[in-house]
């Protein structure tokens, strides 16, 4: 079975019947011996692997050696004493040798800011040129695992191509080369090491995917398997949402002092919401926020902040955002040169008729101002007294859209079919069965532009552009 997960592809985990030989133990080498490579290099020993750790610093090295944790770390010292005392933890200088005595290299070396405030990639350079330089006089294949935190592209674009020069020899051929992000947490590394949120690799072949599944097994037996970039930018996800739940708990709490709300038991039972706060739910990339509720009640928090005089950039950011991402849809339809727009769902979100602060038509009022022609279908969406009276509330509450609020009658198609009819540019913008399945009756050449990730892999196609893949 293919493992190989392509960009346009979602990743998926392995299943255990096939990670191959699993009581196989690899010889594997470390470079660099700072926080994660010193975790990794004793937790690795500590499943049985024969390791070799690799630094410049020789105080680092010779206290290894010796089984003596560099950093502080809970258990970290023991597992190196452990694996020293047992002849399968060593550690060297010599960065050759490491990579001519083992089958896999594990690269986690520092990746600091640069001065341009991005990822200064310097060591990770220095270490591919070691590499290929070892690479050059070995015959068995040999694969490199780079474990630093770095921009996409930096693994196959930065590293791959300095082992290639230096190694003579071919990636995927000759050796195998693949990203596999850490997720550990200073204080509790080594309990993570052994018990990871998740395992992700990102590879290019087979045998590199087999070889990372049998080191992991005993850790984690249905790893997940997708492409480098993936992986890549993974690991910078991760951090970031991190960083902004702390920045989100931390303006809740300068929003709660001045009133004398207890923040710690507003946010005991915030998180107590694991259906929808604490879950992927709204975590997937699409189009902008809507309806009664959500844009409303981020207007009050924000005014509520400004009456107590508090300062919140991040809250203050959202409604910014939301609208950046009505012009990002509205750009994608205009780059289209489209005459008339089909739009496919007009109400905020599918199995409801509520079109109060729905984004789409704030797409369709800038397209309509622009002299193109729009149809639209929204199966909730049909004549009576209660679209009435939404109509009459949109043109009090929302008057720049009363030009699409009056036209709507005339523009709105019973069936999709109807509406598709001569579209030069179709917007999808509820996920709804029957409106995918009505795709197949557009123009050959219309254009879809996506908001809301029709199919599991993006097409490549000049028919095709989704929002944010």
């Amino acid at each position: 079975m293919n493992m190989y997960v392509s960009n346009e592809q979602f990743a998926r985990k392995l299943d255990a019947s096939e990670l191959g030989i699993q009581d196989f133990k690899d010889a594997i080498s470390v470079i660099g011996l700072g926080y994660v490579g010193a975790v990794s290099l004793a937790c690795l020993s500590s499943l049985g692997h024969r390791v070799v750790g690799v630094d410049v610093d020789e105080k680092k090295v010779d206290a290894i050696a010796w089984g003596q944790s560099p950093i502080v770390e809970d258990q970290l010292g023991e597992l190196l004493t452990r694996g020293v005392d047992n002849d399968l933890l060593s550690a060297t200088t010599d960065i050759k040798r490491a990579i001519w005595t083992t089958d896999i290299t594990f690269v986690s070396v520092g990746t600091p800011t640069a001065e341009d405030g991005g990822c200064d990639t310097r060591a990770i350079e220095a270490v591919a040129r070691s590499i290929g330089e070892a690479l050059a006089v070995k015959d068995s294949f040999h694969i490199i695992v780079l474990r630093c935190s770095v921009p996409p592209g930096t693994t196959l674009k930065v590293m791959k191509p300095i082992i290639e020069r230096y190694s003579h020899k071919t990636a995927g051929q000759d050796f195998g080369i693949c990203f596999n992000p850490e997720f550990l947490r200073e204080g509790s590394a080594v309990a993570d090491f052994h018990e990871p949120p998740k395992t992700v690799f990102g590879v290019t072949d087979q045998y590199t995917a087999r070889a990372l599944a049998r080191i992991y097994a005993s850790v984690d037996i249905n790893p997940i398997v997708t492409s480098v970039e993936v992986a890549e930018l993974v690991k910078y996800v991760d951090n970031v949402w991190h960083a902004t739940k702390v920045c989100f708990a931390n303006e809740i709490g300068r929003l709660c002092k001045p009133m004398g709300i207890d923040s710690h038991a507003v946010m005991d039972i915030f998180v107590q919401d694991t259906k929808l706060n604490l879950s992927p739910y709204y975590l997937k990339p699409g189009f902008a926020f809507g309806g009664s509720c959500l844009p409303k009640e981020v207007r009050a928090v924000t005014h509520l902040a400004d009456h107590l005089g508090i300062d919140l950039p991040m809250l203050d950011a959202l409604i910014p955002s939301n609208q950046e991402q009505v012009r990002q849809a509205l750009n994608l339809v205009k780059r289209t040169c489209a005459r008339k727009v089909a739009i496919m769902g007009i109400a905020f979100k599918p199995g409801t008729d509520d079109l109060r602060e729905s984004p789409i038509l704030d797409v369709i009022a800038e397209l309509m101002k622009s002299g193109i022609e729009v149809t639209a279908y929204d199966p909730a969406i049909q004549p009576g007294p209660h679209i009435s009276q939404q109509f009459d509330y949109m043109r009090h509450a929302a008057p720049h859209l009363q030009t699409v609020v009056d036209a709507l009658p005339e523009f709105l198609k019973e069936t999709p079919e109807t509406a598709l009819a001569d579209a030069d540019a179709v917007v999808v913008s509820q996920n709804i069965p029957a409106l995918r399945s009505a795709l197949a009756s557009k123009k050959e050449e219309a254009v879809v532009v996506d908001l809301i990730r029709i199919p599991n892999n993006a097409p490549t196609s000049s028919n095709y552009v989704g929002i944010g893949w």
